[in-house]
């Protein structure tokens, strides 16, 4: 593991593909000329500033595909520049990673692979009910067999980002836990690991602690435009101490919001994730919305393409993961690196709207997890 002593905020690579595409979205054509990456500190796992979460093509939470479809998408996600695709063993049981192996047999050495361990699916997993999480178990034992599992699965040698998926408290503390992800590694069966944190916004101690304790390679955590808390204090702590841990930031759209297409008259069918969410979140995020338009530019930088490129404008973040369930969103956002970068003034109108709640009243936060730091 990296010595806390070394520094995080170390340039990350941003080297360009030598891909080139034209592809057309409903209402706009994109060009891209190339998509961006990034890599780890200390490592050469390099992956897209873009990336695609396998959770909405294996989990049924955003609707029903078939393999076929599934790896058509990916398929042409790959050829937008796409490298980066994130799944976990919990996903669809097993699917998630299933398909990343069908897609990707005989083009694994283009693609980094990250999944996630720490569910215990294979005895809970007829349990699931919706998006209700079942036991886990992080026994060092029951973490080295299931990423045995998983290498199976995705019929590869070698995983390239490994997470702990929605640790508790208990796992930062566990030394047994952490030396379990240090042997994997030393063995070659994983190259960069870390901690998912979720499955609902929250876990700021959680995160802060494994940052101050641990020092991950990676955290992906929840983290956007219009929920910040707690997100920019775990990753400002990897500033603070000096930490070489990177970011990828899931919900990157506040669960579409960002995206700019709800308004106060939108009904999300049943059993649709964004169900969950209060109707105050609804209806308060389209007014929050409309004073976020001033970052779109017309026919060069959708509002969907500015949330990502808010968060890449961090260089902790390594890469963001939107919620992908079409080709429409699909080309769109893997076009977002190549839109004009947010510029300062951008920026800081941004922080300023976000610093009075966009003139709103206050919210009262919803969070999992620990909410208290303890002191350093």
């Amino acid at each position: 593991m990296a010595s806390l002593e070394s520094h995080c905020d170390d340039d990350a690579d941003h080297g360009l593909a030598t891909r080139k595409a034209l592809f057309r979205g409903t209402e706009r054509v994109y060009v891209r000329r190339s998509m961006k990456y990034r890599t780890f500190h200390d490592t050469d796992v390099t992956v897209s500033e873009v990336g695609f979460g396998l959770w909405t093509l294996s989990t049924g939470w955003w609707g029903e595909y078939t393999d076929e479809q599934a790896v058509e998408m990916m398929h042409r996600a790959l050829d937008l520049g796409i490298t980066l695709y994130d799944a976990a063993d919990t996903y669809g049981n097993g699917r998630s990673e299933d398909l990343i192996a069908k897609a990707f047999a005989d083009r694994r050495d283009e693609i980094t692979i990250a999944t996630k361990v720490g569910y215990d699916f294979v005895n809970h997993g007829e349990e699931r009910r919706g998006q209700r999480e079942i036991p886990q178990d992080f026994r060092p034992e029951a973490i080295r067999r299931a990423t045995d599992a998983a290498l199976q699965r995705l019929k590869t040698d070698r995983i390239d980002i490994l997470q702990l998926h929605n640790i508790r408290m208990e796992q930062v503390d566990d030394d047994a836990l952490w030396a379990v992800l240090e042997d994997l590694r030393a063995e070659g069966k994983i190259r960069v690991s870390g901690i998912a944190l979720g499955p609902a916004i929250g876990w700021l101690g959680e995160g802060v602690q494994a940052v101050r304790r641990r020092n991950p390679g990676v955290i992906q955590h929840i983290y956007n435009m219009l929920e910040q808390h707690p997100g920019a204090t775990i990753q400002q702590s990897a500033r603070d101490c000096g930490a070489h841990t990177q970011f990828l930031i899931r919900v990157p759209h506040s669960s579409g919001m960002l995206e700019g297409k709800y308004t106060a008259e939108t009904v999300f069918p049943p059993g649709d994730h964004r169900g969950h969410r209060p109707r105050s979140w609804l209806l308060n995020g389209v007014k929050k919305v409309e004073q976020l338009r001033f970052l779109e530019h017309d026919g060069a930088r959708t509002l969907g393409q500015a949330a990502l490129l808010w968060l890449l404008a961090d260089d902790l973040v390594t890469s963001v993961l939107p919620n992908i369930y079409n080709v429409e969103q699909l080309e769109e956002f893997a076009a977002a690196t190549e839109a004009p970068a947010l510029s300062q003034e951008e920026l800081d109108r941004v922080a300023a709207l976000v610093a009075e709640n966009f003139g709103l009243e206050p919210e009262v936060g919803k969070y999992k997890g620990t909410m208290e730091l303890a002191s350093a």
